[in-house]
């Protein structure tokens, strides 16, 4: 029998757990104290918002956000500290067509819930301004004071009610990153009004009032973007997108430059995410995302910003027209293009020669005598240009091999199963055989590869990986989010074989990089590496260090599309058959395949 239980158990809760409660939906960490108050600065109609952070030495101390807007009258000041009142909206119908950022009535109090608030507003006719000063949604004092137009609110002490949510906070420098991040987010959204972040009086972002939607994107995201951003500016009947793409060379490992607002509202959309995807098509690698700043506008009946207590996430009515219509705009933009790379071939049969008697000169006389067609392809197949592609192309691959050489060594256990190489396929698949030719294995020798070095690369983490110093420093320019992501992981580049100095006020100078990737380093190997460091902010300091290890292998491991002589395909597989895990690629994928005799009698229905 069920436990008979007394009557008046399920009771109505008090003011403060609600708002506490309430707090902890809006108020997650101090970026979105910021986020919250710059879009009540973006409702006011200010044409310039400043946000000002102070630092202690563990954490977030204050923040504080002035603007340049319409202001309040005292009574509407104190009005807008009680949960759900606003003057956004008057009843259920204006859900439908909200064009303000902030419409709950909830930012206000769920801040004032949790920290202490000073808040000084005059609105324009008045001679006199507000000043109110709340702690934990009590009010403290209400004075009249003497005031600018506009409003300053200032946030001290957040969660000191809430020791719980405080403890949950990360690092200062990953809250910094999402503050930095908020306040892109806002700048770009938002190019009617001008942006100034200062962290500790330093001044981090700068932005001026602007209708160039590329002068936006190139002032928020960093001016090293103006000379690869595409402009985008189409339409449908039900929304419009603008903005810039950027060239699908310039792709990224994750989505984390892809930013986007809708109606003036940055958010998240994993939908409008494959939209634009889909619209590169296969101009970029699976796996990788291109860069893009759109600012979309859609039919407000159409869209649900209602969903989501911090406003990150929306809903969309006829969604299937308008992911479409951004995926078609995308790719119309990019047919229309010049995509071409600009580069510097070699055209003299003079600096061809040299460069191929360099290449026979370092050769290993192994290799020279091994550099030979493939079996089964046919000279003419090559074309008159053989002897220079492919001994390039072999001394390369024997230069990789030579960096893992150590796992030649029959020191540790061989994970896999006795096989002899038969050949490769498409310059990137190797084709073996069991011993007793009962089962075929295919190895794709990228993966393989970047397995091998990222092994090495982690046992030789403790001991010191080998670098090598570039002759010229390679810079890299980055905007405020991405400085304050290297900045804070340098000690972890440096464990990996980086020399990461700091160049100017907008760029970092590389120095020194690990011996595995050679000299085939590139802005881009950098700029994936910071993308993967803002994206990763939450994670621990390993989790970093992994990630960043398994791009290095990336980059350093024979690529495919690499012939490979006999040797080199057999080395390659032994050095695979030594690490720890042989069967997947450090980003999961898999290396080797086999089919049994059976399967490809089954494949060939012979059974």
């Amino acid at each position: 029998m069920p436990e008979k239980r007394d009557e008046g158990v399920i009771r109505l809760l008090d003011d403060e757990t609600v708002n506490t409660i309430a707090a902890g939906e809006v108020i997650e960490r101090p970026a979105s104290v910021v986020k919250e108050l710059v879009e009540n600065a973006v409702d006011a109609g200010a044409d310039m918002i400043k946000v000002d952070i102070t630092v202690g030495t563990q954490h977030i101390t204050s923040v504080q956000v002035s603007d340049t807007g319409c202001g309040m009258y005292a009574s509407d000041a104190q009005m807008s500290f009680v949960r759900h009142a606003t003057s956004k909206i008057r009843g259920p119908d204006d859900l439908s067509r909200i064009h303000t950022m902030g419409f709950r009535g909830e930012a206000l109090a769920s801040i004032a819930a949790v920290s202490r608030v000073t808040l000084v507003t005059r609105a324009e006719g008045t001679d006199v301004g507000t000043e109110i000063v709340i702690e934990g949604g009590e009010f403290l004092s209400v004075s009249d004071v003497s005031a600018p137009r506009g409003t300053t609110i200032r946030v001290d002490n957040i969660f000191f009610n809430t020791p719980a949510r405080r403890k949950f906070l990360k690092s200062r420098q990953t809250e910094l990153l999402h503050i930095y991040r908020a306040v892109e987010a806002e700048a770009f959204a938002h190019p009617e009004s001008a942006f100034r972040l200062r962290v500790n009086g330093k001044e981090k972002l700068r932005t001026q009032r602007t209708t160039a939607m590329a002068q936006t994107i190139t002032q928020v995201f960093g001016t090293d973007l103006s000379s690869q951003i595409i402009p985008i500016s189409a339409g449908t009947p039900v929304m419009r997108v603008d903005g810039a793409i950027v060239r699908p060379a310039d792709c990224r490992p994750n989505a984390g430059e892809i930013h986007l607002c809708v109606n003036g509202r940055p958010v998240t959309s994993p939908q409008i995410v494959r939209a634009i995807r889909a619209g590169y098509g296969t101009l970029i690698p699976k796996g990788r995302f291109p860069m893009a700043y759109l600012s979309i506008r859609i039919d407000t009946s159409l869209v649900d910003v209602n969903v989501h207590p911090a406003k990150r996430e929306i809903r969309l009515s006829r969604e299937k027209e308008i992911i479409s219509g951004i995926t078609e705009a995308i790719r119309d933009t990019l047919q229309t293009t010049d995509l071409i790379q600009s580069g510097t071939p070699v055209t003299s049969q003079d600096n061809r020669a040299s460069v191929q008697a360099s290449v026979y000169t370092h050769l290993p006389k192994q290799s020279q005598e091994v550099a030979e067609p493939i079996p089964g392809v046919t000279k003419s197949s090559y074309g008159n240009a053989q002897p220079e592609r492919f001994h390039i192309r072999y001394a390369t691959t024997d230069k990789q091999l030579r960096l893992t050489g150590n796992m030649d060594e029959d020191a540790g256990v061989n994970l896999l199963p006795p096989m002899r190489i038969i050949g490769q396929v498409a310059d990137g698949y190797i084709l073996a055989a069991s011993r007793d030719n009962d089962e075929l294995f295919i190895i794709d020798q990228h993966a393989a590869h970047e397995r091998i070095l990222y092994d090495q690369l982690c046992e030789r983490r403790n001991a010191g990986i080998q670098r090598q110093e570039l002759l010229v420093p390679l810079v890299v320019e980055l905007n405020a989010a991405e400085k304050l992501a290297l900045s804070a992981n340098i000690d972890i580049l440096l464990e990996l074989g980086f020399i990461v100095d700091e160049f100017g006020p907008d760029a970092f100078a590389v120095r020194a990089v690990p011996m595995v990737l050679g000299k085939r380093l590139g802005t881009e190997m950098i700029h994936d590496i910071v993308s993967d460091l803002v994206v990763e902010s939450r994670k621990s300091a390993d989790e970093r260090c992994d990630r960043i290890t398994a791009t290095i292998a990336c980059r350093g491991a024979i690529k495919g599309g690499s012939p490979l002589t006999q040797e080199q395909m057999e080395r390659l597989v032994l050095q695979l058959s030594h690490t720890s895990e042989p069967y997947t690629c450090p980003h999961g994928r898999p290396v080797i395949l086999s089919y049994s005799q059976k399967e490809l009698d089954r494949m060939f229905h012979r059974t």
